[in-house]
């Protein structure tokens, strides 16, 4: 049977794909940022898990305003990048896991989530960006020996948005989902943006350091104080574009049983934004 061995939560600024090009790891601006992240890397080799859930949010270039699902999963054998005007280079495909794929999207549309099924999909930097900073020798990799990949878009775009409580039910019924996979898999389930952040309008620039402090330290155990949190209450506390913490609350709802928090880091700013990163292993 598949069983989901950990959570992982990250930024997926569009700047830290550059800073990875351009192999700035080391330097002054970038280097906090960068250190938080070999305790997840060793995990992630000791564990070697089968497939990673990336659950993320598109930012145009697969969806835009005039069609923009609430929820959709990727059912590819591939997923491919493409320029999305940030002076990002695209990367190589992705490697997907149909067969997983079709079994979450059963799943999710047993439990009455209306989800839209894509059978092609591009993936900006929502998904990269976090793929690129967990598995830092994909490129390098024969495709075989490449992480397999599930992209699970939620939209924090054009209102109105999911819930915090939705978002964490949704992740519940992913969770449900693998569970009930015949297939012996380790799944890693990664929960993508954010922390809190305003990239435009009056409060440009807005960072709320104590609301994400809480979030980092009720999300590991006690996420249902999270669940009933408005839309417009992250948007006021957390700032337009903060309202991605539904994507770790979807990842949160995903961690069935006893969960451990094996690492943590904070960083403010990384290109006006508050960096949150948490690892959590799933209980057997």
């Amino acid at each position: 049977m598949a069983r989901i061995v950990g959570g992982i939560t990250t930024s997926h600024i569009p700047a830290i794909g550059n800073a990875i090009a351009k192999n700035l790891r080391d330097d002054p601006y970038w280097k906090p940022f960068f250190d938080g992240y070999p305790p997840v890397l060793e995990w992630l080799d000791r564990t070697q898990p089968d497939v990673a859930i990336v659950i993320y949010n598109d930012h145009g270039l697969n969806f835009f305003l005039d069609k923009m699902p609430t929820f959709s999963i990727g059912a590819a054998q591939e997923y491919r990048n493409a320029d999305e005007g940030w002076g990002l280079t695209p990367l190589p495909p992705f490697r997907g896991a149909p067969e997983l794929s079709w079994h979450l999207i059963e799943g999710l549309v047993a439990e009455e989530f209306d989800v839209t099924s894509c059978q092609e999909m591009l993936v900006d930097h929502g998904f990269a960006v976090p793929v690129s900073l967990l598995w830092p020798d994909r490129t390098t990799t024969a495709p075989e020996g490449q992480i397999r990949t599930i992209p699970v878009c939620v939209n924090t775009v054009q209102h109105p948005l999911p819930s915090p409580k939705r978002c964490y039910k949704l992740g519940q019924a992913i969770g449900r989902a693998v569970a009930s996979f015949p297939e012996d898999l380790k799944v890693v389930v990664i929960g993508t943006g954010g922390l809190s952040h305003q990239l435009d309008g009056e409060r440009a620039g807005f960072i709320n350091k104590p609301f994400d402090l809480m979030c980092l330290e009720k999300i590991v155990d006690d996420p249902e104080s999270l669940i009933d949190l408005s839309i417009h209450d992250l948007v006021r506390e957390a700032g337009a574009q903060g309202a991605e913490f539904i994507l770790w609350m979807a990842m949160r709802g995903a961690l069935q049983g006893q969960v451990t928090k094996l690492h943590g880091n904070y960083h403010i700013p990384i290109s006006n934004t508050a960096a949150g990163l948490l690892l959590l292993e799933n209980a057997a």
